[in-house]
Parts: C-alpha cells; sequence; structure tokens
C-alpha cells in the first residue's frame, strides 16, 4: 500500500513536470511573423502645373509618400507652392516651359529654339531663382525645343553646371533628350505615364495600373499627373494599397541616381 502511494505521487509529479514543460512550450513558441510583400519595384509620382493657385495644396499635405511637386516659374503662388512642397517633405522641381509645335497658351519667357544662347541660359536662371529648392527640371509642353539638338545643348548644360536632373516627360517621339544626356553625362529620366489625360477616376486608377506594372517588369516607372483635385484624391487613396502590394514611392531623384549610362 505504502509503494502504491509513492508511485501516486510520483505519477502526479511527473503529470505536473510535463504540464509545466507544455506551459513553458507554449509560451516561448516562435512568433508567427508578419508576412512582408515581395518587393515589385519603384514608382516615382510627379505632379506637374503647380504655381496658378493654392487649391490643392491642402490635399497635396494629406499625401504620406514622396512625391515631386513639378512647378512653373514666375506664376502668383509659384515660391509659395515650393516652400510649402518642400516644408512638407516633398521633392521640388522646376516646370520649364518650353517651345511646342502650335504656339497657343505660351507662359511667360517660354525657352523657344530661336533664342540666343544667353537668352536660353538668362531665363533657366531666373526660373530657378524663383522655384527654392529645385532638385531638377522637367519640360513644360516642349514638343518643338526637345527636338532641337542646340536648344536641348544649351539647357542641358546650364542644368549639368548646377547639379540638376532633367525629367523628360516624353511629349514628343522625336525627343533627342536620351541620346544627348547620355552624352553629356546628365542625369537624366523620362516618364513612363501619363496618369490624367483624361480626368476621370477610373481612368486615373487604370493608368496607375499600367503604371505599377511598368514599374514590377522594369524595376522602376514615372508617372505624371497634375495639379488636378481629382488626380490628388486618386493618388492619395490608391498609395497605401500599392504600398502593400509591394510597390515603394520613391522621389524622381533617387530614380536618376540609379540610371547607368
Amino acid at each position: 500500500m505504502k509503494r502504491y502511494k509513492i508511485a501516486i505521487l510520483i505519477l502526479s509529479f511527473l503529470v505536473v513536470i510535463e504540464g509545466a514543460l507544455l506551459i513553458f512550450l507554449w509560451v516561448s513558441r516562435p512568433k508567427k511573423i508578419p508576412k512582408i510583400p515581395a518587393a515589385r519595384g519603384k514608382i516615382a509620382i510627379v505632379i506637374d502645373d503647380w504655381g496658378y493657385n493654392l487649391n490643392n495644396l491642402a490635399i497635396l499635405k494629406q499625401i504620406k509618400y514622396p512625391l515631386t511637386v513639378s512647378v512653373l516659374p514666375n506664376l502668383s503662388y509659384s515660391k509659395i507652392i515650393s516652400q510649402e512642397a518642400h516644408d512638407s517633405g516633398f521633392e521640388v522641381i522646376l516646370h520649364l516651359p518650353m517651345a511646342p509645335h502650335e504656339k497657343i497658351r505660351l507662359e511667360h519667357n517660354t525657352i523657344m529654339t530661336s533664342m540666343s544662347e544667353k537668352t536660353i541660359r538668362d531665363i533657366i536662371a531666373a526660373d530657378l531663382d524663383n522655384i527654392a529648392y529645385a532638385r531638377g527640371v522637367s519640360n513644360h509642353m516642349g514638343s518643338e525645343a526637345v527636338q532641337d539638338s542646340r536648344t536641348m545643348s544649351i539647357v542641358f548644360s546650364e542644368l549639368q553646371k548646377r547639379g540638376l536632373y532633367f525629367l523628360d516627360s516624353r511629349v514628343s517621339q522625336g525627343s533627342v533628350c536620351p541620346e544627348l544626356a547620355r552624352k553629356m553625362h546628365l542625369g537624366f529620366v523620362k516618364r513612363s505615364v501619363f496618369l490624367d489625360n483624361n480626368d476621370n477616376p477610373e481612368y486615373i486608377r487604370n493608368q496607375i495600373y499600367q503604371l505599377k506594372l511598368k514599374a514590377r517588369v522594369y524595376g522602376r516607372a514615372i508617372g505624371i499627373g497634375h495639379d488636378r483635385r481629382l488626380t490628388l484624391q486618386v493618388l492619395k487613396d490608391i498609395m497605401p494599397e500599392l504600398e502593400k502590394e509591394g510597390y515603394r514611392f520613391v522621389f524622381v531623384l533617387e530614380l536618376v541616381n540609379e540610371c547607368m549610362y
């Protein structure tokens, strides 16, 4: 009888030990690691044509991802926009007015192919003085100018001197900019997709879908939209979704620095 009681005590002790061990193993089990989406590619979003007004500044500031704000020079709100964009953590570039084939609705001091080298350089200098914190330059219109080697050589020379890059909006299939930038060793990138040629939310979403496909295939892509409330609202809504899918938003400058000539 005594041996039976001892056996029961030993068995009970073992049960307690086993239970404690199971509890310890449960508590110390590896925690479930949150699934991190695979990297899909880098996306830079450029918003053109700032400077006419401050209508969309508030919604711009609600976007918590990298954006490149492209500001037209010498307009009523150019300086304010460039300052506010910079203070909000966005990248600022100069949206340089350049000659289109159709000479309509030209901005003041649009760079024309007939201008002298000095005039072109003076305009660029004045425009950059107006747009504080500019890290680069993109062409506003410019379908004629970007096809003219002389004009673009002068523009690129001035940008090179100032350590600025050039973003080709690709308004002309005959652009000399890619080859010229390569020869001059100028930081250069070009648009992948226009986001809002149609001011319709479904159209903009579809263009962003095309943009992310390019980023997935090529590792990077640049989308250009415009200073419009609808464009900014769609971006504000969709950018978190793309981040969850594994896409990373960057400034244009980061893509420029990755380019190899």
